[in-house]
């Protein structure tokens, strides 16, 4: 089951796509260095900007190094904002990565 939520707006200073959902981090050991790997990946895909927000940081998915500053354990609950042509589909990718545990098995 995702668990998401989403809402779509639109930028009226420059009228681009703006998608918003988050993810709760399910992995055991949090979003450390391999399923960042796997997020930035993914991020990569996309054209839109996407922002990860937690609490008051906010940080670029596709920057290890930004995801890493998240510190997100286990059950952390992350916003995601994509800006762009594609930003619900990178949302979509995004949290469906997340239902995936990243790809990672322990």
């Amino acid at each position: 089951m995702l668990q998401c939520d989403q809402r779509f707006s639109k930028d009226s200073k420059d009228s681009s796509t703006i998608f918003e959902g988050f993810f709760v981090v399910q992995n055991d050991k949090g979003l450390h260095t391999r399923p960042s790997t796997e997020l930035v990946k993914c991020s990569c895909k996309f054209s839109s900007k996407i922002n990860l927000i937690l609490d008051d940081t906010v940080v670029n998915a596709k920057s290890i190094l930004g995801i890493l500053m998240l510190a997100a354990c286990k059950g952390t609950k992350i916003l995601i904002e994509a800006k762009g042509e594609d930003a619900k589909e990178a949302v979509e990718a995004i949290q469906q990565l997340s239902n995936q545990k990243f790809h990672i098995e322990y």
